[in-house]
C-alpha cells in the first residue's frame, strides 16, 4: 500500500473463506453473526474506529476512514479469505468512473500496466465488460499519454477493482489475502497440549482456524526443565492468544514435576516418555471435562521422537477413555510445520534456548507393547497422581 493512500479510502470489503459457501443458509447464517462478532472484538481491541458493519450477501462491507489500518487486523481473522481497503459510491456508472479516476490518479505511476476488474450483484443498467471498458478509457483519456500507461489484461501491475452490489459500489487496488479457515467459535473448545516447542504451537493455531477454540494447558516438569522453559511456553500463548481475539486468555499449568519423579523411580526407564505422556493426557481428559471441551489436541506427529512412532501413538491413545486425541500434524514433516510457525508469529519464540527434559532416556522404546506398558503403570497409583495434578493447576491469565 503506498503511503499516499492511506487516508484516501473509507470502507473495507471483506470476503468470507470459501468452505462458507458449501453450508446450508441458516449454518451460514450463525457463522457469519460469529465472524461479525470476532470482527467487532479485534476492531475493539485494537482501538480500530468504524461507523457500521453491513454485512451483505457472501460479503461484510466495514465502514471506517482507519480502512488500511482495519485490513491489517482483519487479514488475521479466521473465516476471512481477503479483504479489500475502498472507496464507497453509488452505482451509477458516471460515479463509478469517477472514484475511479480518482483513486487512480493516486495510484498509477509512469509506465505503468493497468487492468480494471468489475464483479456486479444484482441488476443494472450496465454489463460488468461495460463497466470495466468505461472506466478503462476514462484513465487512458486523463493520464494515458502523461504517464505512459497501458492496458495490460493478462499481467497487469496495477489493478483496479470494482464492486457493484445493487444500488453501491466500491472500488479498491488491493486484494490482501486474509487467513481463511472457518470462523473461531463456530466449532466447540478443544484442550490444547502446549509445550511451547514448535510442534505444540501450530497444532493449536491449526484447530483454531477449524473454528475451535484452544484451552492451553502446560505441563511444569521442573526440576527436570527450568523456568526457562515454563517463560518460552507462556510466549507462545500469548502469540496463539493474539489469533483469538474476544477469547478468554488463559493457560492452565499442571506440576507434573513430582509425577514425572515417581514414574522414574517405579518404572522402566525405557517406558518414561510413554508413561509421562500418558499421564499427561489423562490430566488433559480431566481437563477437558472441567471446561466442557470435546476434544484434545497435540503437536504430534509420526515418527518425529520415540514416543511418536505409530506404535507408541496407539499406546498413547490406550490411556484416554472419553475424549478423542487429535493429532493437526500426524502427517506433517518438520519443515511444513516450521513454515507455519513462522507465518502466525511462534518460530522465533519457539526456536529460543530452554532447558530440554533431563528425564528422556538414553534409550527409549520405540515399539512399546500396550501389556507392557500398562503393567509397567501397576506400581503407579495412577487415580492419586491424576488428582494431586488437578489440585496443582494453576490458572495464568495474560
Amino acid at each position: 500500500m503506498e503511503a499516499g493512500l492511506t487516508h484516501t479510502f473509507d470502507s473495507v470489503i471483506i470476503r468470507f473463506g470459501g468452505e462458507l459457501w458449501l453450508k446450508r443458509p441458516w449454518t451460514r447464517r450463525l457463522y457469519e453473526r460469529r465472524l461479525v462478532r470476532n470482527i467487532k472484538n479485534v476492531l475493539k481491541r485494537y482501538e480500530v474506529p468504524y461507523s457500521e458493519i453491513v454485512r451483505r450477501h457472501g460479503r461484510l462491507f466495514l465502514r471506517t476512514e482507519s480502512a488500511v489500518e482495519a485490513v491489517r487486523r482483519l487479514a488475521r481473522i479466521f473465516g476471512v479469505s481477503s479483504v479489500s481497503p475502498s472507496l464507497e459510491t453509488s452505482s451509477k456508472l458516471e460515479n463509478i468512473v469517477d472514484k475511479s479516476v480518482f483513486l487512480a490518479e493516486r495510484a498509477l505511476k509512469e509506465g505503468d500496466r493497468f487492468a480494471v476488474r468489475c464483479r456486479r450483484v444484482g441488476d443494472q443498467s450496465y454489463s460488468s465488460a461495460d463497466v470495466c471498458r468505461v472506466v478503462g478509457q476514462r484513465i487512458l483519456d486523463e493520464f494515458g499519454e502523461k504517464l505512459g500507461l497501458k492496458v495490460d489484461l493478462d499481467r497487469p501491475n496495477v489493478k483496479l477493482g470494482v464492486e457493484v452490489r445493487n444500488d453501491e459500489a466500491f472500488v479498491y487496488l488491493d486484494v490482501v489475502d486474509g487467513v481463511g479457515g472457518m470462523p473461531l467459535g463456530t466449532q466447540p473448545r478443544v484442550v490444547g497440549l502446549l509445550s511451547g516447542g514448535i510442534d505444540s504451537a501450530v497444532a493449536c493455531w491449526l484447530v483454531m482456524k477449524r473454528g475451535c477454540p484452544v484451552v492451553p494447558v502446560y505441563f511444569d516438569n521442573m526440576p527436570f526443565t527450568d523456568e526457562t522453559t515454563t517463560e518460552r511456553a507462556l510466549n507462545v500463548a500469548e502469540v496463539l492468544f493474539d489469533w483469538a481475539v474476544g477469547f478468554p486468555r488463559k493457560v492452565y499449568v499442571v506440576q507434573h514435576g513430582e509425577n514425572l519423579n515417581k514414574i522414574i523411580e517405579d518404572s522402566s526407564r525405557r517406558f518414561t516418555c510413554l508413561l509421562c505422556k500418558r499421564m499427561m493426557y489423562r490430566i488433559a481428559e480431566r481437563l477437558a471435562e472441567m471446561t466442557r471441551a470435546e476434544g484434545i489436541v497435540t503437536g504430534e506427529a509420526i515418527g518425529e521422537q520415540a514416543s511418536q512412532t505409530i506404535t507408541n501413538l496407539r499406546v498413547l491413545n490406550n490411556a484416554v477413555k472419553k475424549y478423542p486425541i487429535h493429532r493437526p500434524l500426524l502427517g506433517f514433516d518438520k519443515a511444513e510445520t516450521e513454515t507455519i510457525a513462522r507465518k502466525i508469529g511462534t518460530y522465533k519464540i519457539s526456536s529460543r534456548k530452554a532447558k530440554g527434559c533431563t528425564a528422556v532416556p538414553s534409550k527409549p522404546a520405540t515399539k512399546a507393547k500396550l501389556e507392557k506398558v500398562i503393567k509397567a503403570e501397576e506400581k503407579l497409583n495412577i487415580k492419586e497422581m491424576v488428582e494431586s495434578a488437578i489440585k496443582s493447576l494453576k490458572v495464568v491469565k495474560m
